[in-house]
């Protein structure tokens, strides 16, 4: 997983040196073997970053891009984020210099995130404007499905498309492209024939009551099931971009169990640009050391499945994303999930729906990541024996080798 810097001292040392002498104050590096690009590098500042309301990163004496970021929304930042380019064990320095006063830069959006409410007035479905932030419906909502449009909420980098329904099921959908660039904001999920015709993505995946693409579920001995009871369920967007996007769904007083305490989980999924997988965090109020959870990914028809016994599984399948066959044609997809070892208390043998893992945590979090493709992509993969070999090279690359950024101690200690 992403290398995230804790030590809060350290972080707020490096805010006031950088502010006063902007020197190269981080080593960072690319640790595997391979060249990468779009390396995520994120660092925490425990404490927050109190009144700050702006970043620079320089690297070489160039401006790059960098993102601030306030996770528990309670006002201050407390992550700032930035994406590098590295050759194989390649390690460079930079400087990151803070301000009170000046406003953020606003650098190109290279992803997205959208909430809409639904306007049944509106004719054009992929053309509403009802934007919202954050929405919360009672766990005897009648229909939290169909309160949104395309029914939750969704997000992109230039790879890939995700919606997240909104009720019991929270599973992820997916929108496949054929040229790499973002979209959702043009089709808001939904491709009219107009969009199709120049080149535009589309829905991709059927997914009914599976996990789709990493849907988290509890599990009851046997199956999945599903996040319900509860007494709200809430969808919001943490944050837009430009480098990431962050979206979170909270479930309230969740009931896995009858004979045990409801638990309250909220699932963070975290986006980077120039990146087709996604980040899931599942964080929970209280000690779920008892609790067994699931996860996976669908069983598409017809698909071939691969393992490797330690956490990577995938599959490359066939079907249709919709029952309405005149506007949809059949999709060939590659899905992908990486779960810590830790983490996992069985590997499930396929049925009829899914790739299931049986997961849990001695801890109050655990994590883990997805990715896809879609065979439209002129950029990507198309067949099966090269998406999994592309699994394998991303659990190598990006997983057991995340980029590490340190503290360059001479400078610090000055």
């Amino acid at each position: 997983m992403k290398r995230i810097l804790s030590m809060a001292f350290l972080a707020a040392f490096a805010t006031v040196a950088s502010a006063q002498n902007p020197q190269p104050l981080w080593e960072v590096s690319n640790t595997s073997d391979v060249d990468r690009t779009d390396i995520p590098f994120v660092m925490k500042y425990e404490e927050g970053l109190g009144d700050i309301r702006s970043a620079k990163v320089m690297l070489d004496n160039q401006e790059i891009p960098c993102q601030l970021d306030d996770l528990n929304q309670d006002g201050v930042f407390d992550e700032l984020c930035f994406l590098l380019d590295l050759k194989a064990h390649q390690g460079a320095a930079l400087s990151i210099t803070f301000s009170t006063e000046e406003e953020q830069a606003q650098y190109p959006a290279r992803v997205y995130a959208e909430m809409l409410l639904r306007n049944d007035k509106v004719k054009e479905k992929n053309k509403h404007n009802n934007f919202i932030e954050s929405i919360t419906a009672r766990g005897d909502c009648a229909n939290s499905y169909n309160i949104q449009h395309h029914h939750g909420v969704d997000f992109e980098s230039e790879y890939n498309g995700i919606r997240i329904y909104f009720d019991k099921r929270q599973t992820l959908d997916l929108y496949g492209k054929f040229q790499k660039r973002l979209e959702l904001k043009e089709t808001q999920f939904y491709t009219s024939k107009e969009q199709k015709a120049e080149g535009y993505g589309d829905d991709v995946l059927w997914v009914g009551n599976t996990f789709g693409l990493g849907a988290f579920r509890g599990w009851d001995g046997q199956q999945p099931t599903m996040i319900d009871p509860v007494s709200s369920r809430t969808q919001r967007i943490i944050s837009y971009g430009p480098l990431r996007t962050i979206v979170e769904v909270i479930d309230k007083n969740w009931k896995p169990y009858p004979d045990k305490p409801a638990i309250t989980m909220t699932i963070r999924y975290t986006q980077y640009a120039g990146s087709r997988s996604t980040d899931v965090d599942v964080f929970f109020d209280k000690d779920v050391k008892d609790y067994l959870f699931s996860t996976g990914i669908i069983n598409v028809k017809e698909s071939v499945e691969f393992s490797d016994k330690a956490g990577l599984r995938g599959c490359w399948g066939t079907d249709w994303p919709s029952s309405d066959h005149e506007n949809f044609k059949p999709e060939t997809v590659g899905l992908g999930i990486w779960i810590p070892q830790q983490y996992i208390r069985s590997e499930e043998p396929a049925n009829k729906d899914n790739y299931a893992y049986v997961v849990g945590t001695d801890d109050r979090h655990l994590s883990y990541k997805v990715t896809y493709c879609s065979d439209n992509e002129s950029f990507g993969f198309h067949s099966a024996e090269t998406w999994f070999e592309y699994l394998k090279s991303w659990k190598a690359k990006e997983v057991d080798h995340p980029g590490e950024c340190t503290p360059r101690l001479k400078l610090l200690s000055k």
